[in-house]
């Protein structure tokens, strides 16, 4: 790959790791071609933002691609798991501490693979207090954690498939094939009271987005050594 390559656009796939958010990831790759080429600017973005605390596939376009972005956003998303039943977050993950707990002793296999069928097809889904969406110029987690009180108005999503892969109380292991938009933080949260109970997302990997796979991706560190070994 030359300089003129990432200029005229490159799709990258990296493998975002644990508790980096996606713009650190997408300033990372930028600031290391810049360094590889002498560069004052280059064009970077990614399709679709991961939460600090999920990891797998983003995918950053670079140059003419960004003009892709969209395209790519657009494109269905593939997501595994683990739901924790019995407990609530306000965040809906672990980003937030335990705020409420709740009875599990009623929840049985049969229950929960009922349950999944309530999910899939076009769904009503309220995104997170905790999320990047903007309302009145400011990001949703910036209002919630100045403790303000906010209306979230909920917004149709679609999901394609939604399966248990594996149950080991309180932990329930997923897989979900879903429209963009939507959030397995809210997923998690709606079939914890759908059980009659609580949950909350203890783990989420992003595998696939459209025909890329997460697979095919680069952690940094290699995306890194394989840029500075460019001739």
């Amino acid at each position: 790959m030359t300089e003129e390559d990432f200029k005229n656009g490159k799709v990258l796939l990296i493998d975002k790791p644990l508790e980096w958010t996606s713009f650190q990831v997408v300033n990372k790759i930028r600031w290391e071609i810049k360094q590889k080429f002498s560069l004052k600017k280059i064009k970077v973005g990614h399709a679709g933002t991961l939460d600090p605390l999920a990891t797998g596939l983003l995918i950053l376009c670079t140059g003419k691609f960004t003009k892709k972005i969209d395209k790519f956003q657009a494109q269905e998303k593939e997501y595994t798991g683990t739901f924790t039943i019995g407990a609530s977050t306000p965040s809906y993950d672990l980003e937030t501490d335990v705020d409420k707990t709740y009875p599990i002793d009623h929840i049985n296999v049969d229950l929960i693979q009922k349950t999944t069928q309530q999910f899939i097809g076009d769904i009503e889904q309220k995104p997170p207090i905790f999320s990047a969406i903007k309302k009145e110029g400011k990001r949703l987690y910036e209002l919630a954690r100045a403790g303000e009180t906010i209306e979230i108005k909920s917004r149709k999503v679609t999901i394609f498939q939604f399966e248990i892969t594996n149950i080991d109380m309180p932990n329930i292991e997923f897989r979900v094939v879903c429209s963009k938009g939507t959030y397995i933080r809210s997923l998690a949260y709606d079939f914890g009271l759908a059980l009659g109970s609580g949950a909350h997302l203890s783990v989420l990997r992003r595998t696939k987005i459209g025909n890329f796979n997460v697979k095919s991706a680069q952690n940094i560190d290699n995306f890194i050594a394989g840029l500075k070994n460019l001739k």
